[in-house]
């Protein structure tokens, strides 16, 4: 939920430990099918022995490639930062693809990673995975498609240090791929090999698992067209709902969602009304096309396969006429020979592509569907001033017992992003839930941050406490406990919290910063130096690990100038 990266005053430490240091990556080959797969998960290819001509037009799909090998359509390029002043390069070599980086006269920002999957449609961007000792990260590069560049990761362009330790998290892998593994050993980032059973988008993502449909030719399988209107949308909206919060339900992950459940006892999604920031992201097409006047007068009838045919891809050539067509389903061909009969693509004036508000070098299609370029629903009422409303999406799918808490939990993502001016809306929210729900270990890790941010430590720590009795995998829950244990004297209770998040999430630069600074304040110089090097061998470019070692290097070594 949040993450603190303060470096804390230590006392004294009296409890000698070591760290164990591995600087060995993990090499292993991604595989297209584990047979460790027990999710009814069979892939594209056993569909195709029944259904060979959508098999064949479906694999030419975007969807289909969302995912992969590194190694396929690989588009190697060079690039310099100019921020960071970090050259990077991603280039093939005996079979095995790479990305390196240096900066010229810092020996420390100078190595390589293989990466091992893509992840991306193609049509947008492309980012890839790379592996350090089994725990996965996104490169802080991407591949824009669109204009053919190499540039930073979103978020990143103004970025000094280049930020290697960038998880590959499920909430980001899990649209791109079919049959993801989860986490494990309470990681946020560590996966069993492979850490997906299929590339790309699957039919099975549509139509749920098929094992036993293939096996017995008559098994159960999801057609989304005869589906309860809901459920038929929420098959496109898993992955095409962004939104300004999606809270997980208790004890649920959106991996776990089949096509025909009830996506919201999966994941609650929330929007912002008035927030000032009108714009198109790149990931919320089902957003926008519940704005459009053609939804809005259609209701159910319409939905997103009313215009796109999941099962192909429409030739360059063609997608003037087919999307016409499908206006002209809908508005009368007596319409279409009034309208614009001289311009018979709709979509250059009613679908203008934009650029993206959320992702550089992108742009999107406006799904708002607007009667002018220019304008839109959602854009007129704007403010910047007023406090925005948070609202579930779809609006109608309120009502729940944990209303308050997914609420609650929103309210925290949208502070946490910058919203300041929510701050006392997300505690109201918090403190209320914690009466409600004071076996929520996500509500209370989120009310102790508020706590320890405000100074009641004891609050804080009270809180922390609980939720790790529940949860003993939150990593930042545990982080800063720590924090607040150190600030009290109770350093070797703190080390203990840090060295087991740190375990299981060596990225997270500040918790192991937090135990190089314990160590080095206690003359246990040795491992306050092993952990700076664990962070570095993830984090290359972090300035005061750099600056730490140098001190720790001194003779005799020091922990400040």
């Amino acid at each position: 939920m949040s993450r603190w990266r303060r470096r804390v005053a230590m006392g004294t430490l009296a409890w000698a430990l070591t760290a164990a240091i591995s600087a060995a990556n993990d090499k292993a080959q991604p595989n297209s099918v584990s047979s460790a797969d027990t999710s009814g998960y069979v892939g594209n290819q056993s569909c195709g022995q029944c259904h060979a001509s959508i098999y064949q037009s479906y694999s030419l799909t975007a969807h289909a490639h969302a995912s992969g090998p590194a190694s396929e359509n690989l588009v190697s390029g060079e690039f310099t930062h100019q921020s960071s002043q970090v050259k990077y390069r991603v280039y093939s070599e005996s079979g095995k693809v790479w990305m390196s980086f240096e900066r010229p006269g810092d020996p420390l920002v100078e190595g390589r990673r293989e990466l091992l999957y893509y992840i991306g449609q193609g049509r947008r961007g492309t980012t890839y995975l790379f592996s350090v000792d089994g725990f996965y990260f996104e490169t802080p590069i991407n591949l824009y498609t669109g204009r053919h560049v190499w540039d930073m990761a979103p978020a990143y362009g103004d970025a000094r240090e280049i930020p290697m330790n960038l998880p590959a998290l499920t909430s980001c892998m899990d649209c791109h791929v079919s049959g993801i593994r989860p986490p494990i050993d309470g990681t946020e980032n560590r996966y069993a090999m492979p850490v997906f059973l299929h590339a790309g988008v699957t039919c099975e993502r549509c139509h749920g698992p098929a094992e036993s449909h293939v096996k017995s030719g008559n098994g159960t399988i999801v057609n989304p067209a005869k589906l309860a209107p809901d459920r038929r949308d929420q098959v496109c909206m898993q992955c095409h709902l962004e939104g300004n919060a999606a809270i997980e339900r208790p004890g649920k992950h959106l991996y776990q969602y089949r096509p025909g459940d009830d996506l919201s006892d999966y994941v609650r999604y929330y929007v912002l009304t008035d927030s000032g920031k009108p714009g198109l992201r790149a990931a919320s097409q089902f957003e926008e096309l519940s704005q459009s006047t053609c939804k809005r007068k259609s209701g159910d009838k319409m939905s997103c396969t009313s215009c796109h045919d999941p099962h192909r891809t429409v030739p360059p050539d063609e997608r003037v006429a087919f999307y016409r067509a499908k206006c002209l389903a809908c508005h009368g061909v007596q319409f279409g020979e009034k309208h614009h009969s001289n311009q018979p693509d709709c979509t250059q004036c009613h679908m203008p592509a934009a650029s993206s508000t959320d992702v550089a070098h992108t742009a999107v299609t406006d799904h708002r569907i607007p009667r002018k370029p220019t304008s839109g629903p959602g854009l007129e009422n704007a403010t910047s001033s007023s406090m925005p409303q948070l609202v579930t999406f779809p609006y109608a799918k309120a009502g729940t017992d944990h209303d308050i808490r997914d609420l609650a939990l929103a309210w925290q993502s949208i502070v946490d992003s910058g919203m300041t001016m929510a701050e006392p809306e997300a505690e109201r929210l918090l403190k209320q839930s914690a009466i409600q729900f004071p076996d929520d270990p996500a509500v209370l890790a989120a009310l102790g941050y508020v706590e320890q941010e405000q100074g009641a430590n004891e609050k804080a720590r009270e809180l922390y406490r609980k939720a790790l009795a529940y949860d003993p995998t939150l990593i930042d829950a545990a982080t800063n406990l720590g924090v607040l244990e150190a600030r009290s004297g109770h350093l070797v209770e703190a080390v203990r919290l840090w060295q087991d998040a740190f375990r299981r999430a060596p990225g997270r630069s500040n918790i192991g910063m937090n135990l190089a600074h314990a160590f080095c304040a206690t003359g246990q110089f040795n491992d306050a130096r092993a952990y700076t090097m664990r962070v570095l061998q993830f984090n290359p470019d972090l300035g005061s690990a750099k600056a730490l070692l140098k001190h720790l290097s001194a003779d005799p070594p020091k922990c400040s100038p």
